[in-house]
């Protein structure tokens, strides 16, 4: 029987098609249709880990499953905000961030390997990464392109931009710090 922390996790990839579809939909209300959907998703990250400690209903699946929802959705938004806004300042913290994510993936599914995964396990800056990362997203999906490139008074914009460098920041400081913790086995067979 399927359990609640992972029927979220699986909901929470179900709305990725929607979450495209409802983002290219020529309507007013779709940013911030888009948007709502991406909190959802945001809120079941949250909620579907929360639950699994709380019920201790822990599991390999779910264990596998929930990084790889969260860093799908985070992904596609990533893809559709830089395809829309046409902007290196919004481009290049979104490659960072993307690369990160595959770069310590690899470290964490090695280190797994090795037995030492907890030596790469999530830290407190990945989790205010993840943070910023989820706001920034937010106030950049709600906004609708400007037409004509951004201008000065375009707040909401280079606000969530503003926001995304930070948590580049952070997730190549996270980036580091998972290195460091594993650098002695990486370069022990060099």
């Amino acid at each position: 029987m399927m359990r609640l922390p992972n029927i979220l996790t699986l909901l929470r990839m179900a709305l990725i098609p929607v979450f495209v579809l409802i983002y290219y939909l020529p309507f007013t209300w779709a940013p911030l249709a888009t948007a709502i959907i991406f909190a959802i998703a945001a809120v079941t990250d949250w909620l579907d880990g929360f639950l699994a400690r709380r019920w201790n209903q822990t599991s390999a699946f779910g264990a596998f499953l929930d990084p790889v929802a969260d860093k799908l959705i985070v992904a596609v938004a990533l893809v559709l905000l830089v395809s829309t806004f046409a902007s290196a300042w919004l481009a290049l913290p979104a490659a960072v961030i993307m690369c990160r994510e595959i770069m310590v993936s690899a470290l964490r599914e090695w280190m797994a390997e090795l037995g030492k995964r907890a030596a790469v396990k999530v830290s407190y800056i990945g989790k205010v990464k993840t943070a910023a990362q989820m706001i920034s997203l937010l106030v950049l999906l709600a906004q609708k392109a400007p037409a004509q490139g951004w201008q000065v008074w375009d707040w909401p914009i280079w606000g969530g931009v503003a926001l995304m460098y930070v948590a580049a920041a952070l997730t190549l400081y996270s980036m580091f710090i998972y290195i460091k913790s594993a650098w002695s086995d990486l370069t022990y067979s060099m």
